[in-house]
């Protein structure tokens, strides 16, 4: 399960008063999980340079691991070449070092001032395995989008239980949570549809 989403769940012993807080939740968490993928899709290469592509990179700043983008300034000049300007020279070690630790497959060299890094073209079998990876993570959200609809239902059928609801409020509200799972599941297919094609498309 994505982390986002986890971390969404709710607490156990948690309750709902009705319906519509049931729907709420379940919809917050489905837009986290969405948000989680998108976060998660950027991180995986394509053939072009992006900055996002160096998102996970963290920088050693005085002790402290910081996100490459608060020391530095980038820019995607030409689409084979991402460029680094940090805030102080004196971060030039520090960031190339963490560039080459993040294991993206990336060489960056500088010339005193500026920090280049190429992105080398995807070979085709590395196209392939990237693309799976998009179906890998894809399908992780499906199952978290799949979760949020089973605690839903789980809720709705304890409010049953406890007559606080009636049969057709809660037929109503299943029907409400499969739409915005089916809905959302869409979503996901279609954002791992444009990455897989971004990443076996020849530049």
């Amino acid at each position: 399960m994505p982390k986002q989403e986890q971390a969404a769940a709710p607490q156990s012993g948690s309750t709902f008063k009705n319906v519509k807080e049931i729907e709420a939740h379940a919809r917050t968490r489905m837009e986290k999980v969405l948000s989680d993928l998108t976060q998660e899709l950027g991180n995986i290469r394509t053939g072009r340079a992006n900055m996002s592509l160096l998102d996970a990179v963290r920088v050693d700043y005085y002790g402290s691991p910081v996100p490459l983008n608060q020391v530095a300034q980038l820019h995607v000049p030409e689409p084979s070449m991402i460029t680094v300007q940090p805030w102080e020279t004196s971060m030039i070690g520090p960031i190339e070092k963490a560039i080459r630790n993040a294991d993206l497959g990336l060489n960056p060299g500088n010339d005193g001032k500026l920090i280049r890094v190429p992105v080398p073209p995807l070979t085709e079998e590395r196209r392939r395995d990237l693309a799976k990876k998009c179906s890998h993570v894809a399908e992780e959200h499906r199952v978290a989008l799949r979760n949020v609809r089973r605690d839903a239902n789980d809720h709705l059928k304890k409010l049953l239980k406890d007559k606080l609801i009636s049969e057709d409020d809660e037929r109503s509200a299943l029907d409400v949570v499969q739409k915005l799972t089916d809905g959302n599941i869409g979503k996901i297919d279609q954002l791992a549809k444009t990455k897989e094609k971004e990443i076996l498309e020849i530049k």
